[in-house]
């Protein structure tokens, strides 16, 4: 559901959406492009769920987890800059409670399929921890930016404080988008053919939408 709440509002946007949430229960994300066996084999009792971004596997249920979402009315920049620039304003907005984040200079040599074993270019670090890290994706309908903080004691004003650091100006939304991010969930990404990547129709998010609020 929160992969399908996703790729429904980027259908739905018209400004840009900072969307911050946990998971009700142990769960594990993983690229579009991984293979699914070493996941269920690894992570046999978690709820599994294939990502629209790429990246690699996720371990949620401890972390933050967050989507920023931008229309394609508006330039992004090149996806190397997003990163960048995203990644700067959550180092920024980690000091200001106390945690003294830094981007990752540069690349690591990849170790494993899990995400946080490798720190990429502009990946966010505390010490030589990586803390936080994302993956894109970039359709007609705009930008998807998907990330986990992880590993940190975050204060419960903490997404106002980071949503300051992306915008002039911040304030709350709502969408109607939940009848479509259910149908999508069910015949998208609860399923086998998405889960595996099996030869399948997967179906868009449904146009019609019926008066509910996601926050």
């Amino acid at each position: 559901m929160n992969m399908a709440i996703d790729e429904s509002l980027l259908a739905a946007i018209q400004t840009p959406i900072l969307r911050v949430y946990r998971w009700e229960r142990p769960a594990v994300s993983f690229g579009y492009f991984e293979q699914w066996q070493p996941v269920r084999k690894l992570h046999p009792t978690r709820d599994p769920v294939r990502r629209w971004t790429g990246g690699g596997v996720v371990l949620h249920g401890q972390d933050l987890t967050y989507s920023l979402l931008i229309p394609r009315t508006i330039n992004a920049g090149a996806p190397g800059e997003s990163y960048r620039l995203i990644h700067g304003a959550l180092c920024r907005a980690l000091g200001e409670i106390g945690l003294a984040a830094q981007p990752a200079g540069s690349s690591s040599a990849r170790r494993s399929h899990a995400c946080f074993e490798n720190p990429v270019l502009h990946d966010v670090l505390v010490g030589a921890q990586k803390v936080a890290g994302a993956a894109q994706r970039r359709t007609r309908a705009g930008l998807l930016h998907q990330g986990s903080i992880q590993s940190l004691e975050l204060t419960p004003d903490f997404p106002t404080r980071f949503a300051s650091h992306l915008a002039a100006k911040i304030k709350p939304h709502s969408f109607n988008i939940t009848a479509a991010a259910e149908n999508l969930a069910a015949k998208k990404y609860a399923t086998r053919a998405w889960l595996e990547r099996l030869p399948a129709t997967i179906p868009k998010p449904a146009a019609t939408q019926s008066p509910a609020n996601v926050p």
